[in-house]
């Protein structure tokens, strides 16, 4: 077993199934809740995440694909590969401009079929052959609300100015670009966006 990484949810490891590396997420136990509504959560959380993978992998947005459950975990295919976080800084232009329209594109799709991700950061995406791949959907849910789908615009925008500043202007205005041509729904999500920008600038 290869920890890729432990947070405050759950632990990511890498294992071998049937000869194929998957990438196993397990829900960990917390002490402070009492154990049965514990189960309760982590069973809920578990069972959210691979409907919303499901999905999404249905409508054709880039995910890892679910190849087995458990009662407090997840295994999925391993997406080898950098975070756009991690790489995107050191990209050329013509590398850059094509990461630009992939996440514009994956995130049109993703709210085309109805899904909030809850998390849209440059750490939840990864490059990989050359295509973008969004996982951890531990914060989604289904929704097909403007003011959700504006949110995850917003989250994405808070989090390319704090990791890739230098590049933010060129990397929002293409991955907005992108978006408005895959999701026709975008020209409703974008005037909310501006709204929900007025109201965190005059807090």
């Amino acid at each position: 077993m290869e920890i890729v990484k432990r947070g405050a949810e759950a632990v990511l490891y890498l294992e071998k199934n049937e000869g194929e590396t998957v990438l196993v997420k397990e829900r960990l136990k917390k002490g402070y809740r009492i154990g049965q509504l514990d189960g309760k959560i982590r069973k809920e959380r578990t069972q959210k995440e691979a409907r919303l993978l499901d999905r999404a992998l249905r409508a054709g947005v880039n995910v890892p694909r679910v190849v087995g459950k458990g009662v407090y975990g997840l295994k999925m295919s391993f997406v080898e590969g950098r975070t756009v976080k991690d790489a995107l800084n050191g990209l050329n232009e013509e590398e850059r401009f094509g990461v630009y329209r992939a996440v514009g594109e994956e995130i049109a799709r993703m709210h085309s079929a109805g899904i909030m991700h809850g998390d849209v950061t440059t750490s939840n995406m990864i490059i990989s052959g050359g295509a973008v791949c969004i996982i951890d959907f531990g914060l989604g849910r289904v929704s097909s609300k403007t003011e959700d789908q504006a949110v995850d615009l917003y989250v994405l925008h808070e989090a390319l100015k704090a990791a890739h500043y230098r590049l933010l202007r060129e990397a929002w205005g293409n991955i907005l670009k992108a978006y408005g041509q895959f999701y026709s729904g975008s020209p409703a999500v974008l005037n909310r966006l501006e709204k929900i920008e007025q109201r965190r600038r005059y807090k």
